[in-house]
């Protein structure tokens, strides 16, 4: 398939990166001459300098004949044109468009992205994203990661595990035994900085970063076995009132269980913006990084302390001074991976990568078919794919021990018309059945041809 690709930046980079690694035919279009060097180097892709908005740039890019334009330029409205341009001079088939505005977002105005107005297929909101990431870190504040599946029956968590983890130096075969009506499996493992799939003969190890797949019921069950005993969220604070801290203040207000929320904005007129807009939580204007502010929010008694400026040093920073004070637990907002390793040497219990919720929300959507959601591990090190298993596919009709599964994927769980199966060896997977894969990231093509699906486009 024939991608346009607008902005080489962090997201338009590790979008390319994905699809051209997939054997599409990929073209990135950037104003920053730097910027298309460095992705024509690194990746498979062709580039092209100019404004993605203008139509001879569009046209030098291939727009004739793509089957999909991905604008995501830093400019909401270069994005918005973008689109428009490509549909009513190239006819492309499919647009999509990150839009970062909440003034573009609102329900009320979603009829501007029809056809006859602005013609845009998918609109990518990255702080809305961000904001339920945030918050799914929230609901499992003892895991690094968390992400739900099967509308929400399955979790994925990922957990760092401690010295004092009951389930160390045991087989992870031994401890399916042990735990015969635990509804959880470990799907992937983080050692010394490298992730794979582990054996049924695999232990596991202090230091070690797990994935488990878990269903809902048995999320509290599994955490406690890997030495992570669930915490009741009740007060929280949070610093930055931008908007994925604003939305992460509304969709609290809106929960049925009341979380006690203070949050910190430097800005004074941002600081009365969001006060104007919550109606329950405590609005401070101030630095983030003052002691004497954070004792006034009081961050010593805080279950969680959630960090989501737009700087990512102001963050961390902020997280590190939150848990000298005493918060229970902080999470980070940081958008350069390569801080990501300082994460745990900092006591900053987990973080959130927009560039990750981007680009896995953006694969959801383009992925033709049978998969249903998707879900990007770390930098791009693996991916979990929810499908939908079709007649034509290898699995369908075969015991999991028959399918020839690559050495880097696991499946996580299966459901069943209603029912949600932890699988096992002997579990015989059926056409319609919906399927959770953890793969890692060379072996995703493998994965797709076993589910007979491939990368397109409608």
């Amino acid at each position: 398939m024939k991608i346009i690709i607008c902005g080489a930046g962090q997201v338009g980079w590790q979008i390319a990166r994905h699809l051209a690694g997939e054997r599409n035919d990929v073209t990135v279009i950037d104003h920053n001459a730097d910027l298309i060097r460095r992705a024509t180097d690194a990746l498979d892709v062709q580039g092209v300098t100019g404004f993605a908005s203008h139509p001879d740039v569009l046209d030098r890019a291939g727009a004739r004949d793509a089957d999909l334009i991905i604008a995501a330029t830093h400019s909401d409205e270069v994005n918005m044109v973008t689109c428009q341009v490509a549909h009513s001079v190239f006819q492309v088939p499919r647009k999509i468009a990150r839009l970062r505005s909440g003034a573009y977002l609102d329900a009320i105005y979603s009829d501007l992205y029809r056809t006859e107005h602005l013609p845009i297929d998918v609109v990518i909101s990255p702080e809305r994203e961000v904001a339920k990431a945030a918050l799914q870190r929230l609901s499992a504040p003892s895991t690094f990661d968390v992400e739900t599946f099967l509308k929400g029956r399955v979790h994925l968590l990922g957990i760092d595990l401690e010295p004092d983890c009951p389930a160390l130096n045991t087989p992870l075969r031994q401890l399916t035994e042990l735990f015969s009506s635990l509804r959880a499996i470990v799907v992937g493992v983080r050692r010394e900085g490298r992730l794979f799939a582990p054996e049924p003969g695999d232990q596991l190890f202090a230091g070690d970063q797990i994935y488990v797949f878990a269903h809902v019921d048995d999320v509290a069950r599994t955490l406690d076995i890997f030495g992570k005993p669930p915490r009741k969220q009740e007060r929280l604070v949070i610093i930055g009132a931008g908007n994925v801290g604003l939305a992460v203040g509304r969709a609290l207000e809106a929960r049925a269980d009341r979380i006690r929320a203070k949050l910190i904005e430097r800005d004074r007129a941002r600081a009365e913006f969001a006060a104007d807009r919550l109606e329950r939580t405590i609005v401070l204007n101030g630095d983030g990084l003052s002691v004497e502010l954070l004792e006034e929010a009081s961050v010593s008694s805080a279950d969680a302390v959630l960090a989501v400026t737009d700087d990512d040093k102001t963050n961390i920073l902020a997280s590190i001074r939150a848990k000298q004070a005493g918060a229970r637990m902080a999470i980070a907002l940081v958008n350069d991976p390569t801080l990501v390793p300082l994460m745990g040497a900092l006591d900053i219990d987990a973080y959130i990568n927009p560039r990750a919720t981007t680009v896995s929300t953006i694969l959801r959507h383009i992925r033709h078919g049978r998969v249903r959601d998707l879900y990007s591990i770390g930098d791009a090190e693996a991916e979990v794919m929810e499908a939908q298993v079709l007649s034509t596919s290898p699995m369908a009709g075969r015991t999991i021990r028959d399918i020839e599964f690559p050495e880097g994927a696991l499946i996580g769980a299966v459901q069943k018309g209603d029912r949600i199966v932890m699988p096992a060896a002997d579990t015989r997977i059926d056409e319609g059945d919906l399927v959770l894969i953890f793969a890692l990231t060379a072996d995703v093509p493998e994965v797709e041809r076993l589910l007979q699906v491939s990368i397109d486009f409608f």
